[in-house]
């Protein structure tokens, strides 16, 4: 897909969006005039601030839209998906609604229908023909003719009671047949629309409460502490002698417009107290380039660990402006060793481990993408190997060249549920310890966020992996 086919792409879903948000949470809940005009713009002017974000968030001019732009992204989904689970209750509301709304006009009918015979069953009434339902639409009453009247034509008989069906006596009428919008159409009908638009705004409140409630939790987690995950691996392959060998796996930190140098002190704080004997940054460090960043990536320099941190790229690398070229040598002059399509050999306890890393995919169309054989060729395969890569796709290729573990990052665990639900689509693990093709695999959630400052049931982790043999 082409640049300009992917933002028509984007361009056209937020649109769409949009206009969901307005028929739901505008259109039906308010009545035409100003109330909905101003509602309707600022809609619109929220619509446009989500492609302006995205692009502007990019370049150092578009930084102050950020925190704006990607809260109002977050809101914007959530309100959606919120919305989008009511839509059943809200259309049995409805009909429950419509069949209360038939059945009470039924008894009205019946009602009505049964004061009329009673009112012409008083001795000497005329016969009355039948009643329709539409003798009973209030129509301006007609004076009866009274005793004598020289216009009736006709002189009634002495003591006879003449009764007209369009005016039955008041003392025969029900309360409940007469003042305003009760037992006419026109209050029925009003009244349905008064429940319509109860329960519309009540979705739309129900709504915007939970989008809310859950944007604000996820704020907090995404800017909080990262969760320590300790976690045991056996390699089938291990030498019993590299057993207990610790690795802390980091990865997708997004250093960015929305991030700080307190983002990567905290980071690296964290991964110091694990005293790990290798430190694996696994991609996704940065969102920008050196002139904008390299200040925020300083405290890496502080990074301990008893054998060196390893750092290989990830897709974000690669969009950046400058590409991944000048982070490469950023990180050489902070003490953090790239691993582009190569190996080094970690010695521990008189054993050997391979430590591998290959170059994300994004970096194919460059000339700059994964070489495996680059990598993991001509190694001894009688020792354990541990492969770096960022997407944990690309571990189909590492179990084809024998890999034992693969440390990989990019899915973030999905970041904001119920994206959890789409990543498989695309990539074998989403989070955790898995397997593909006989080949271990485990994906970190990162430490970071990308887009919205928000994480909703996929928090922020730092992993502390210690490898250990299958043996007795």
């Amino acid at each position: 897909m082409t640049v300009v086919g992917f933002v028509s792409l984007i361009v056209g879903v937020v649109a769409l969006v949009h206009y969901y948000l307005w028929r739901r949470l505008i259109r039906a809940t308010t009545a035409r005039g100003r109330t909905r005009r101003v509602l309707t713009w600022i809609l619109a002017g929220l619509a446009v601030l989500v492609p302006v974000t995205l692009v502007g968030s990019r370049s150092e001019w578009g930084h102050f839209l950020a925190w704006p732009g990607f809260f109002w992204i977050a809101v914007m989904f959530y309100l959606t998906v919120f919305l989008v689970l009511l839509e059943i209750p809200r259309a049995l509301a409805l009909l429950v609604l419509s069949r209360s709304g038939r059945r009470r006009a039924d008894v009205r009918l019946s009602r009505r229908m049964a004061d009329r015979r009673r009112a012409h069953a008083v001795p000497g009434a005329v016969p009355v023909p039948p009643l329709s339902e539409s003798s009973l639409v209030a129509s301006p009453s007609k004076p009866a003719p009274v005793p004598g009247d020289a216009a009736s034509g006709d002189a009634p008989s002495r003591g006879a009671t003449r009764l007209s069906v369009e005016d039955p006596p008041a003392a025969l009428t029900p309360p409940a047949a007469t003042g305003p919008g009760v037992g006419s159409p026109a209050g029925a009908g009003a009244e349905a629309i008064g429940r319509r638009l109860f329960i519309a705004r009540t979705a739309a409140a129900v709504a915007g409460v939970g989008a809310l409630a859950t944007v604000g939790n996820g704020v907090r987690t995404a800017l909080g502490d990262p969760v320590i995950e300790s976690v045991r691996v056996a390699l089938p392959k291990l030498d019993p002698r590299l057993s207990g060998l610790r690795l802390a796996v980091v990865s997708d930190i997004h250093l960015g417009p929305l991030t700080g140098t307190a983002h990567a002190e905290r980071i690296v704080r964290m991964v110091n107290s694990l005293e790990a004997d290798v430190v694996a940054i696994v991609g996704d460090l940065v969102d920008g380039t050196v002139a904008q960043l390299g200040t925020v990536a300083r405290p890496l320099r502080s990074l301990e660990s008893r054998y060196g941190t390893y750092f290989v790229t990830g897709n974000h690398e690669y969009y950046t402006a400058n590409g991944p070229g000048e982070w490469i040598e950023e990180l050489r002059h902070l003490g953090v060793r790239p691993l582009q399509n190569e190996r080094v050999e970690i010695a521990h306890g008189g054993a050997v481990l391979d430590l591998a890393g290959v170059n994300d995919v994004a970096g194919g169309p460059t000339g700059d993408g994964p070489d495996f054989e680059r990598a993991l060729g001509g190694r001894d395969r009688s020792r354990s190997t541990v492969l770096l890569a960022h997407q944990p796709v690309q571990a189909y290729q590492a179990a084809a060249h024998g890999v034992d573990l693969q440390l990989s990052g990019h899915t973030h665990g999905g970041q904001m549920v119920p994206f959890n639900l789409v990543v498989p689509l695309q990539q074998p693990v989403v989070s955790g310890l898995g397997e593909v093709d006989g080949t271990r695999v485990y994906v970190t959630r990162g430490a970071g966020f990308w887009g919205p400052p928000v994480r909703v049931g996929a928090p922020p982790e730092i992993t502390l992996l210690e490898l250990r043999g299958e043996g007795p």
